[in-house]
């Protein structure tokens, strides 16, 4: 079994490759904002397609041909409309498999080979140890797309209930590839899941059985990174209402309270918790899913840079203790 797993660990798949080289291109991204200016790119497509929202309209002057490709950012909400159905349906499938045997569908399971999904028929399922590390590997993937449709769930709530977009835009390409990512991570998170030519490990009744510490631990870090991430884009949305609710600016002010206090974009720092608590609920080895907090990391790094940069330009009272992502480091 150490043996697989390393094998399993080192092979560089389709998947793995698309999240390592979108990881790559965001850090890139980064590290050049953060060098000298005359480094920069001076492509103003390059920085268009970096920015969104505020830090679009803040940054450097953009010309007609890209604001001729303008979205609003209000279709933020969009992309958890594609998230709760399309991995809502992937759930309804992967439920059927676990826990009644339902084969997936042939282009699901064709789809999934493609992209490099995790096959258990090297692994000797004669040995009862082997048996028990699979269904672990079962449960949390099941674990972790209940995650992430109800964190698409809650994200869709706020988009329509809690949150106040102004007139900021987003790229048209942005757009295109929020649609796309919330399709590739629920596929990523299925394609962990054990399965031979026609079927997945089935669970059945040993659901309990399979459970772990660090799926206990997975599942605490995620609600309460959820909680406050709620919590900041309550925030977010009362610094343009009145005591009453009532919507009265859609300005932007300094926010204050909860992880505000430490970083200017605390409701980006609890995305990447709630991703590194999808990888907790792996078993912490799961390196397809780092790769892919890897790119979490990196993408709200980015945007944060470009928040804390637009406050401190924006407000001469911003407090000077904050940092843009990490608390005291970044």
């Amino acid at each position: 079994m150490a043996g697989w797993t390393g094998a399993a660990l080192s092979a560089l798949n389709p998947l793995r490759t698309l999240w390592l080289a979108l990881a790559a291109a965001f850090l890139l991204a980064l590290l050049l904002q953060l060098a000298p200016g005359r480094l920069l790119p001076s492509c103003a497509l390059f920085q268009d397609l970096l920015r969104y929202g505020k830090t679009k309209q803040s940054g450097p002057q953009r010309p007609a041909v890209c604001r001729a490709f303008d979205v609003p950012k209000r279709y933020f909400s969009h992309f958890y409309v594609i998230s709760v159905l399309w991995n809502g349906y992937l759930l309804w499938l992967l439920s059927q498999s676990l826990f009644l045997g339902v084969p997936f569908p042939n282009w699901l399971r064709a789809l999934l080979r493609t992209l490099g999904a995790t096959q258990f028929r090297a692994l000797g399922m004669e040995s009862k140890a082997s048996q028990m590390l699979v269904g672990e590997l079962a449960l949390s993937a099941f674990l972790v797309l209940v995650f992430l449709w109800v964190h698409s769930l809650r994200r869709l709530f706020e988009c329509f209930c809690i949150s106040i977009f102004s007139n900021a835009a987003i790229h048209i390409v942005q757009y295109c590839f929020g649609l796309v990512y919330y399709v590739l991570v629920g596929l990523t998170v299925l394609s962990q899941v054990p399965m031979d030519d026609k079927n997945v490990y089935v669970l059945g009744r040993n659901l309990l059985k399979q459970a772990r510490w660090f799926h206990i631990l997975g599942m605490m870090m995620f609600f309460w990174s959820s909680a406050h991430q709620y919590k900041c884009h309550v925030i977010l949305s009362n610094l343009r209402r009145n005591k009453k609710g009532v919507i009265i600016h859609c300005q932007h002010r300094i926010p204050f309270g909860d992880w505000f206090e430490y970083v200017s974009s605390a409701n980006y720092l609890a995305e990447l918790m709630i991703y590194i608590s999808m990888a907790v609920t792996f078993g912490f080895y799961n390196l397809t899913w780092w790769l892919v907090v890897m790119y979490v990391f990196f993408s709200q790094a980015l945007s944060a840079f470009f928040n804390h940069k637009f406050y401190r330009s924006t407000f001469v009272s911003y407090p000077k203790h904050r940092k843009a992502f990490l608390p005291f480091l970044f």
